[in-house]
């Protein structure tokens, strides 16, 4: 099926129906995800931070603490 006609499809749906097909394409593409192997670079750019991190040289940050200062700083509360 060409993308036109995939778009023609689509645009049938109810929104209920859209929102539920992206969540089943994000669950195929999670999938798929796992599969595909990561290039070199990235590999060591993931094994530089997770040295950096080990070693405390990283500032982290508490996951609620940045979703509160993102909701106050754009009017989500």
């Amino acid at each position: 099926m060409g993308q036109e006609k995939i778009r023609q499809e689509i645009n049938k749906l109810n929104f209920s129906e859209k929102l539920l097909l992206v969540g089943d394409i994000w669950d195929s593409i999670a999938q798929e995800t796992g599969k595909q192997p990561l290039p070199e670079w990235q590999k060591q750019e993931l094994d530089k931070r997770y040295a950096e991190y080990k070693a405390g040289k990283l500032k982290t940050y508490d996951c609620q603490a940045v979703h509160d200062e993102l909701r106050a700083k754009f009017g989500f509360k």
